[in-house]
């Protein structure tokens, strides 16, 4: 579904990834763990358009993808969530959701303006649709409620069923778990388990590590800009490599 050809970012001076390769299946979840620093918010940068690769290539069933803009990303398919929750603030839960939903209605300027039969239809459709969201995330009885006011592991809840509201073929999520309890987290691993039974493929980056073997089918380890292992959750348990980079030698 989605490959890292040798994907290599410096910043001045600094290497922030060093040839970084690995490939994410169709219908899996992949996990990217590495300690602080290792580069994985650098690679999600680099495959979502957001930073500017210094070498390699980066394909989407095939297609290089490698440089196009968010935007374009978007409408192939890809999508992505972020650490940092950003939301709406001032309209309601729904409304966000229909915010996602908006960027692939068909309604014209004319027609939106006039108020016209078929943007009519059209809006009435994209409420359904982003309550329907709102039920498959879990928060249906939170649709009249300012952004604003949600708790953080409901706002993350949104910014979930907002990114699912264009419909991608993959989801890349960055650290979907932080700032999150015990309870949360566990309804977050049932809530991506779910995505990928839709048919979604699922890329993240997480520092929750009983969430990351819980979930994932394969797991890809970084570690100071450099690809250090890649397997199984099983096999990146018992990997004496990524033992030493968490915990050290001794």
């Amino acid at each position: 579904m989605l490959d890292i050809h040798g994907i290599t970012c410096v910043f001045g001076g600094l290497t922030a990834l060093d040839d970084v390769s690995f490939s994410a299946r169709a219908g899996e979840i992949t996990g990217v763990i590495g300690p602080n620093g290792a580069g994985k918010t650098t690679l999600f940068n680099i495959i979502t358009g957001i930073y500017t690769r210094s070498a390699g290539r980066i394909t989407l069933e095939g297609s290089d993808i490698s440089g196009l803009p968010p935007e374009r990303l978007t409408r192939l398919g890809l999508v992505r969530t972020f650490q940092n929750i950003e939301l709406f603030g001032k309209m309601s839960v729904l409304e966000n959701v229909m915010v996602g939903l908006h960027t692939r209605s068909r309604s014209g300027f004319i027609a939106c303006a006039f108020k016209l039969p078929q943007h009519l239809r059209e809006e009435r459709r994209i409420r359904e649709q982003a309550q329907e969201l709102l039920e498959f995330v879990g928060i249906a009885d939170l649709a009249d409620m300012a952004a604003a006011n949600l708790p953080f592991g409901k706002g993350r809840m949104l910014e979930i069923a907002r990114a699912l509201a264009v419909q991608p073929r993959i989801m890349l999520m960055d650290e979907p778990a932080a700032g999150l309890n015990s309870r949360e987290t566990w309804q977050l691993g049932d809530l991506i388990r779910k995505i990928r039974e839709t048919g979604v493929t699922v890329v993240l980056v997480e520092h929750d590590m009983e969430l990351v073997m819980d979930i994932c089918d394969t797991i890809v380890v970084l570690n100071l800009g450099r690809k250090l292992a890649e397997g199984t959750p099983r096999q990146i348990q018992e990997n004496p490599e990524v033992i030493a980079a968490y915990l050290g030698d001794e």
